[in-house]
């Protein structure tokens, strides 16, 4: 599962990428500086996995990761090619979410490529690039459907429907994941589409150090536009992060932060985000040779959670021992959790809980 960065050129997105992945993207004050997207493979920040260390104490400690991806920045005219948007759009349709970053925040040495600093407008000039680019996606659509529907296709009637719908909210500058459809439509005729508006996004206010803490007028302005989205608005200090992690020391890390105000880095919150905003959740494994944290989707059963670790895991699913993470912490192992008759035994059909701490026995 892929979260995708996007914005204007200039916003602070490989900025971001660096503090997120602690790799080193081009960034650089001109547009068009990212042309291929750079991928970085990061470790979701979870204290769970260290009180599990600290009460086992494995050889090994393994935590989930999520992937983001760093596109480039999209303009003006991007639905129609411009600035190279044919391939960055196409970058974004492969990610699951999206982390859209506005700036907020003024700096005459920055360019901005429209002049001035107005964070509504630039998150508007991209909607509506990708908002344009799904019209077109539909409107192909909707030429195969419409011949099959005049013959009185009762299957192609429906998705006609659906896809009259898209069309109508699309043209009114509407994104697809703000319209509302039926489950059974949801999952025939919209996901099927693979539509870029459809992803689930959060906001990303790039504010300056003054800011980090309380947000500024633009970030109020941001807030105000997208409350009826139904989308995460995060405020971050982009470039203040940036020098966090340049920072190796873990103590010096957290008297910068305490510097500013801040408990921890802003990056952390935004990778469990990212986690979250794609649906994912953690469960964990603990034993001698390695504690470990594994990414499953949010309604995962428990075969399907084995199957994470080895698809033979899944195919031979008999049953999983479970351990709520809060008895396993409270009891302080997994023999003890046992005589106080806290483990579970649970079949095909339990559905993961996050934080469960779980053992599989698989017959193959």
């Amino acid at each position: 599962m892929k979260a995708g960065i996007v914005g204007l050129p200039n916003v602070g997105k490989s900025t971001l990428f660096n503090c997120l992945s602690n790799a080193k993207a081009q960034s650089a004050n001109f547009p068009f500086c990212t042309i291929e997207p750079n991928i970085g493979v990061v470790n979701v920040p979870d204290e769970r996995l260290q009180k599990l260390e600290a009460l086992v104490n494995p050889e090994r400690v393994l935590p989930a990761t999520v992937e983001i991806v760093d596109i480039a920045g999209l303009v003006k005219g991007a639905s129609k090619g411009e600035g190279l948007g044919n391939q960055f759009l196409g970058n974004i349709r492969e990610t699951d979410a999206i982390l859209h970053v506005l700036r907020c925040f003024d700096n005459d040495n920055i360019i901005h490529v429209d002049g001035n600093v107005d964070p509504i407008r630039d998150k508007e000039t991209i909607d509506m690039e990708l908002q344009l680019k799904d019209l077109e996606t539909v409107d192909k659509k909707l030429d195969k459907v419409k011949r099959a529907a005049k013959t009185g296709n009762k299957e192609a009637q429906k998705e006609e429907a659906v896809l009259l719908k898209l069309k109508a909210g699309l043209e009114a500058g509407i994104s697809v994941r703000a319209l509302e459809f039926s489950d059974e439509d949801q999952e025939e005729f919209v996901k099927p589409a693979q539509l870029i508006t459809a992803k689930p996004v959060m906001y990303v206010c790039n504010v300056d150090e003054e800011s980090a803490v309380s947000g500024n007028a633009y970030v109020d302005l941001v807030k105000e536009n997208v409350k009826d989205e139904n989308a995460e608005v995060l405020v971050l200090a982009v470039g203040t992060e940036a020098d966090i992690t340049e920072l190796d020391d873990y103590e010096e890390r957290k008297e910068f932060l305490a510097d500013i105000g801040l408990e921890e880095a802003g990056s952390a919150k935004l990778i469990r985000s990212a986690y979250k905003l794609l649906n994912q959740q953690t469960y964990f494994t603990a034993g001698v040779k390695e504690v470990r944290a594994w990414t499953v989707n949010v309604g995962a059963t428990g075969p399907q959670a084995a199957g994470v670790i080895h698809t033979d895991f899944e195919k031979g699913f008999i049953r999983a021992e479970v351990i709520a993470y809060d008895d396993y912490v409270e009891f302080g192992s997994e023999a003890k959790v046992k005589e106080a008759g806290k483990m579970r035994v649970e079949g095909k059909n339990y559905v993961v809980k996050d934080g469960d701490v779980m053992h599989f026995l698989f017959n193959v």
